[in-house]
């Protein structure tokens, strides 16, 4: 697995990211994200605050975001909830990001499924681009993690770039979606062979007729 974040020096992140607030677009996007729920239950709420957070820092470095210490205690304290209660929401899920990361966070399941069907392929496509487990690469565009199962296990190997699963990779599918997210063209999300979603390599052999529309079989089954 990945080598552990390096989370930056607490003076510096501090005297950056003391400040934070959100833009006038986030905080009416927070109001209403804290209005879903209830009197007194406003804590609920801190996931999608703190996604929300990490998005605005992503925007703000032009990278796929991170959560300093200073804007989880933001997010805490907009809530009216102890400070710790927000780092163990942080530290528990991989979705927040504690060290910053690179335009493109590349994240590649190394579980069964994904390594019985070529995840080493894969990574080794990261590594022979110059991407390293653990660590962003020099031009800041690219940060390579390992991870666990992301739940695509069907169309495996798979990775996850930011907001999107990659699917059904092999070493060399995999290179041309780095080459194009280098050159700052747009790649194509989802199953990179002729598969539908997660329907079976070469069609669906159940309820073809499924494929393209809503087909009514009542009267061929009466």
């Amino acid at each position: 697995m990945a080598e552990a974040a390096h989370i930056p020096d607490e003076t510096e992140t501090r005297t950056r990211w003391g400040a934070f607030a959100w833009t006038v677009a986030n905080a009416a996007k927070a109001a209403e994200i804290i209005g879903r729920y209830p009197p007194g239950r406003q804590q609920s709420a801190v996931m999608p605050l703190l996604d929300l957070a990490q998005r605005q820092v992503g925007a703000e470095t032009q990278t796929q975001g991170w959560l300093p210490v200073p804007v989880i205690e933001f997010v805490a304290v907009q809530l009216g909830m102890p400070r710790m209660r927000a780092y163990e929401v942080v530290t528990f899920y991989t979705m927040y990001n504690l060290a910053p990361v690179g335009r493109y966070h590349v994240q590649v399941c190394g579980t069964t499924p994904c390594m019985l069907r070529g995840s080493d392929e894969v990574l080794s496509a990261c590594s022979n681009k110059g991407l390293s487990k653990g660590k962003t690469t020099p031009d800041g565009l690219f940060t390579l993690t390992e991870v666990e199962c992301l739940g695509a296990c069907a169309n495996a190997p798979m990775v996850q770039i930011n907001d999107d699963n990659f699917e059904d990779l092999t070493y060399d599918s995999m290179t041309v979606i780095l080459d194009k997210l280098a050159a700052g063209e747009t790649v194509t999300p989802g199953p990179q062979i002729a598969r539908q979603v997660s329907c079976p390599e070469g069609g669906p052999t159940t309820l073809p007729e499924m494929t393209d529309t809503n087909h009514n079989y009542r009267g061929e089954w009466a």
